[in-house]
């Protein structure tokens, strides 16, 4: 018998979608609490990272965690134990994603927003709207959410050009870009999207010097890790108009302080990190798929890699 300790905000849905699965020997206890009585009997924990770190000390026995989000910051902190597995999520959030980013760019080239300020004003605007056919899409890390964004691209009729440390396993992309190329990446494009883990690699990847190899006409959309972004460096590209806008959820600091210079800064649109949430029903069967494999002995899929950060 194993025994799965459930910590999330939402533990009543996965406690029901989890009974519902009828897995085999298994024993939970669902709860919002990290301070839950017999902590040290759990083997198994799926749940929140931040929860889960606080619960961590008290977590004596367990072996494998499996995150209900993709990203697991809270548990790499290398003074925390890492003498277990750690698996995150994935493979779940790309239709989401695609949804923010493409929404967001069908509302640029389709002037919703102006559409629909003449229409507050009473005003008739027929100016022509612009398409995403032909435009070129440029997408700072190609895992499953940079293919499902590519995938969606090509629906459209788009150019796409991927950034990535070495991959090249997604047909969808026309061109590849690693390493010291992010400049010859960044020319010419009509969106950048970064879907970029936190790592050492990827901190403020999108400085300065990448933002001034965009053409003036680009937007950047943010939807992955506030840190691999240079805020300073973006707000004055958007500022100095040397940037066509942005689209952001993410951010270093999060909820983003009443003075941050994104709240007055022009053509930026903020969405307070709702880009793709981690809804139950979409993270049980990974972690239903993990707790078959762990019973029958076989490799965890998603496995995180602590120094790696992903």
């Amino acid at each position: 018998m194993h025994d799965l300790l459930i910590l999330s905000r939402h533990a009543a849905d996965y406690q029901r979608l989890i009974d519902a699965a009828r897995l085999p020997q298994l024993r939970l206890i669902a709860s919002s609490d990290p301070h839950v009585a017999a902590a040290d009997r759990f083997e198994i924990v799926l749940g929140e990272p931040s929860l889960v770190r606080s619960a961590l000390p008290r977590l004596t026995g367990m072996q494998w965690v499996q995150s209900t989000w993709a990203g697991v910051e809270p548990l790499l902190d290398p003074s925390l134990r890492r003498d277990y597995i750690l698996t995150n999520a994935r493979g779940v959030f790309g239709p989401q994603m695609s949804e923010y980013v493409f929404g967001y760019m069908i509302a640029r080239e389709r002037l919703m927003f102006e559409k629909y300020a003449a229409q507050q004003a009473g005003r008739w605007d027929p100016t022509p709207p612009g398409a995403l056919r032909g435009k070129q899409i440029g997408l700072l890390g190609v895992g499953s959410i940079g293919a499902a964004l590519a995938a969606t691209a090509k629906h459209f009729g788009m150019r796409v050009k991927g950034y990535t440390r070495g991959s090249e396993g997604c047909a969808d992309v026309d061109a590849y870009f690693h390493g010291d190329d992010r400049i010859a990446f960044a020319n010419d494009l009509d969106y950048l999207v970064s879907v970029m883990p936190n790592t050492a690699g990827t901190r403020r990847l999108v400085d300065a010097v990448l933002l001034a190899a965009l053409p003036p006409r680009a937007v950047f959309i943010n939807p992955g890790r506030g840190s691999v972004v240079d805020e300073r460096a973006l707000a004055d590209a958007l500022q100095s108009g040397r940037l066509a806008g942005a689209v952001l959820d993410v951010f270093e600091q999060e909820p983003l302080p009443a003075d941050h210079v994104f709240w007055r800064t022009p053509n930026v649109l903020i969405t307070s990190h709702t880009a793709a949430l981690s809804v139950p029903e979409d993270i049980a069967p990974v972690f239903v798929d993990n707790y078959r494999r762990w019973t029958a002995g076989e490799p965890l899929r998603y496995q995180v890699d602590f120094e790696a950060g992903y």
